[in-house]
């Protein structure tokens, strides 16, 4: 999968990854959400709402959980939860 169908959810409202959602499974058959830490409950948000209320025949074609590991500034390292959602037509 190109990186054209990804969307990556971060802090932005959740109707603004409802519309990047829209647009790119106007353009492809699917599209991948990627979020880590608190993004995650915007991303299922976001991928609810498409489903039930924008676009019909949409269907969950799979779901990735992973933790990362990210290294802070002081050095310290922490975990962090990830998530993959895949939608599709």
């Amino acid at each position: 999968m190109s990186n054209d169908n990804v969307v990556f959810v971060g802090s932005k409202p959740v109707m603004n990854y409802v519309l990047a959602i829209t647009t790119q499974l106007n353009n492809s058959k699917e599209v991948v959400l990627k979020s880590r830490g608190q993004a995650i409950t915007r991303s299922v948000d976001a991928a609810e709402i498409v489903r039930n209320r924008f676009m019909e025949g949409v269907k969950v074609k799979g779901i990735v959980i992973d933790t990362e590991e990210l290294t802070r500034d002081d050095g310290t390292k922490m975990n962090v939860s990830t998530m993959e959602i895949t939608l599709a037509k």
